[in-house]
């Protein structure tokens, strides 16, 4: 292998999105849902490749977690919670699907700053971090802010899929449904069309 193919942009992304009983992080709030797509971005290809619901013993939580926003905005319930695969196996998965790669989200301090980098996931190291899809796209919609000395505040991922997509590929429909591997679609092709345009380089 040549050095320099050691500094070649990566052509393969994975896409990650967690649902969240909170927007503190772990250990306090859990990730109750996670979604994985990974995109080609020299062919032009976004595929669902992972997605569950992350289970737990929900008896055991009081109103912060069992009120969570996610229960009142989404079709997710404490009952598919209590019924899905325990977080260790859901962590296993993850955990062979993304060693070695090289992956992002919508919001990377959110997603693994605050949880997959955290207890109980700790997956600091097992890949790569590219470029912050929300931070680029930032970019791109160029919403103003109203903080002194910031020009663009983050556009949230509805709009910018909106903004930037002419076409609805991530099959959305009339509106977000704040699951995982939706949104984590819906990320992708965001990247994805930035990336054809010049806008995203990982």
């Amino acid at each position: 292998m040549k050095i320099e193919d050691y500094f070649k942009a990566p052509n393969e992304v994975y896409v990650i999105d967690t649902e969240t009983t909170g927007l503190d992080g772990g250990p306090r709030d859990l990730v109750v849902d996670i979604g994985i797509c990974s995109v080609d971005l020299d062919k032009g290809v976004v595929k669902s490749v992972y997605g569950s619901v992350v289970g737990y013993d929900v008896t055991e939580w009081g109103d912060q977690r069992t009120k969570a926003w996610i229960f009142e905005n989404s079709d997710l319930t404490l009952d598919k919670v209590a019924a899905a695969p325990p977080l260790f196996k859901v962590k296993e998965e993850v955990t062979g699907l993304l060693r070695g790669k090289t992956a992002t989200s919508y919001n990377v301090p959110f997603d693994m700053d605050k949880f997959l980098f955290r207890e109980p996931w700790r997956l600091r190291g097992t890949f790569n971090v590219c470029t912050d899809i929300m931070k680029a796209a930032m970019e791109v919609c160029k919403l103003p802010s109203e903080l002194y000395g910031v020009s663009y505040r983050f556009p949230k991922l509805d709009h910018a899929y909106k903004t930037i997509l002419d076409s609805d590929p991530a099959g959305i429909g009339d509106g977000q449904d704040h699951r995982a591997l939706s949104d984590a679609r819906m990320a992708s092709y965001v990247m994805l069309e930035m990336y054809r345009n010049g806008n995203y380089r990982p």
